[in-house]
């Protein structure tokens, strides 16, 4: 029995919109305006309202506390585990987002940024150049921060003494490192110059935005945050790659948080609350 017209679906043909212009600019705006509002633009909103709530408390800011690696279930170790797994794979989705976004434009995802295993050793030297430099100076700077009462004392770990303590604050730092730099770094800037914004403008609002995120601290961690992010845009811009940016991020927090487990405590010069 032959069919009739009505009874044949078709399939819809592809559409494909070509944007130019401010409309080509709106969508970049909007997308990286999301992208940072389920990520560390988020962070930086609760980073302040957590700082407000420092100063309007009683005692100084010294006197008070900022933990970066707690425990989610005291005296349960392993859901305790499966809780500190669980919020580091989850804190990396955005960095797939903006995968799948530069993917989208049809550029090769994150290689376009510089994230690869293409340069590993080349990564790793400059990275560990830059940790050792931002890394002495920035302790300086957080102990004469804390002592002045314009930073909080900043607790790096305080996770119980199990087997996957250090493993999990391993993570803890290459994930961190993974999501701030391939986003506030590598991401922003390559959507503000496509928006085009200036190289100073654009190394600002990196800078800040970077600096907002860990208000949390104090002042100190604030203003330590934008002068790092200032050396690490420089520096992307310099090399074109985030990968050795990441790899002196993670350096630099394995060695706070792994410093930190080892010497609380025992040593006079590391402020503990």
């Amino acid at each position: 029995m032959a069919e009739r017209e009505s009874d044949v679906r078709a399939e819809p043909e592809p559409v494909v919109v070509e944007l130019r212009g401010d409309g080509q600019r709106g969508i970049l705006r909007t997308e990286t305006l999301l992208v940072l509002a389920l990520s560390l633009g988020a962070s930086g909103v609760s980073a302040l309202i957590s700082f407000i709530g420092s100063l309007t408390k009683p005692g100084g800011l010294k006197d008070q506390a900022a933990t970066l690696n707690g425990s989610y279930a005291p005296g349960r170790p392993w859901l305790d585990l499966a809780w500190q797994l669980f919020g580091i794979a989850s804190a990396l989705v955005p960095v797939l987002l903006v995968a799948h976004l530069i993917t989208r434009e049809g550029a090769p995802g994150l290689r376009v940024l510089g994230f690869d295993r293409t340069r590993p050793w080349w990564d790793l030297g400059r990275g560990a150049v830059v940790a050792a430099g931002i890394g002495s100076a920035g302790l300086a700077f957080y102990l004469g921060a804390r002592a002045a009462g314009f930073n909080l004392t900043v607790v790096p770990e305080a996770l119980p003494d199990v087997w996957w303590k250090f493993p999990v604050l391993i993570l803890s730092a290459v994930q961190n490192s993974v999501v701030e730099e391939v986003i506030v770094l590598a991401y922003l800037l390559r959507r503000l110059d496509q928006l085009g914004w200036s190289p100073l403008a654009a190394l600002l609002a990196s800078s800040l935005l970077r600096g907002s995120y860990h208000l949390y601290q104090g002042i100190g961690g604030f203003i330590g945050n934008v002068v790092m992010g200032a050396v690490f845009v420089l520096a992307y811009r310099r090399w074109g790659r985030v990968g050795p940016l990441v790899v002196a991020h993670a350096l630099l927090d394995i060695v706070a948080f792994g410093g930190y487990a080892l010497l609380a405590g025992k040593v006079g010069w590391l402020p503990t609350p």
